[in-house]
């Protein structure tokens, strides 16, 4: 008898009481049985709500971050011995529906790394309520990325993603940073020890309850992202060697 494929779903959270209901209840029902939610020390009653939905939860002692998030996602997903592992927001902005299609590919074998695309157009983009500044600037960074990284993404900052676990295991992921560029750096790593990485467009969704990176720590983020880049570079060049990339 054929052994089902085991998908597990991992939820960085920080605040997301008023929103992980609603995006828990999108999952499909054949998703729902490997669920882990990861708090970052909340101030709201968000590990409340996850455990009154079955879902099993982690808590940092501290705040470390986005990044310090995801990490101990995937380190306790990994315990697992999944096929394939999502990574989903709590803040409702992601179409939680659009599972099946994220990890198809992956359990096809034709992908390693999967996200899915806000911005596949300009038309659906804006009508889902991404401001137009963020739109512009997404296209213009995109744009630039793609060619310094010879890849033809149609964004490159989603936070809807699935991994193999060949490449979780792979990726060094914990030597990446607890911030924002956490997933930069992923993808970037990902491209160095030459995983095939694919995307799907799926709907776009800003509302009022959905968490927002504001100016500052948006432009933070950017840059980072490039000094990324220029390190990968200086490492393949052979300048200085990090161990973020295939040694």
């Amino acid at each position: 008898m054929k052994r089902q494929p085991k998908i597990v779903i991992v939820m960085p959270a920080y605040n997301a009481e008023r929103t992980l209901k609603d995006t828990y209840k999108e999952i499909p029902r054949e998703f729902r049985k490997h669920i882990i939610l990861v708090d970052d020390q909340s101030k709201d009653k968000t590990v409340e709500v996850a455990k009154k939905l079955g879902i099993k939860v982690f808590t940092h002692p501290n705040n470390l971050g986005y990044g310090g998030n995801q990490k101990t996602c995937y380190w306790e997903a990994l315990k697992l011995k999944p096929d394939v592992v999502v990574m989903l927001h709590t803040d409702y902005q992601y179409d939680a529906t659009m599972i099946p299609y994220l990890v198809q590919p992956i359990l096809d074998g034709k992908f390693d790394f999967m996200f899915g695309s806000r911005i596949a157009n300009r038309r659906g983009a804006l009508e889902g309520g991404m401001p137009p500044l963020k739109y512009y600037v997404n296209r213009i960074v995109c744009f630039i990325q793609n060619i310094l990284l010879g890849v033809n993404f149609t964004e490159h900052f989603s936070g809807f993603r699935a991994y193999s676990s060949k490449l979780l295991k792979k990726v060094p992921f914990q030597r990446f940073s607890n911030d924002f560029v956490f997933d930069q750096e992923m993808t970037i790593s990902a491209i160095s020890y030459g995983f095939r990485i694919g995307e799907i467009p799926i709907p776009t969704r800003y509302h009022e309850r959905a968490s927002s990176v504001g100016f500052w720590k948006g432009s933070k983020f950017i840059l980072e992202g490039f000094l990324t880049i220029l390190a990968y570079f200086l490492h393949r060049w052979g300048i200085k060697k990090d161990r973020r990339f295939k040694m």
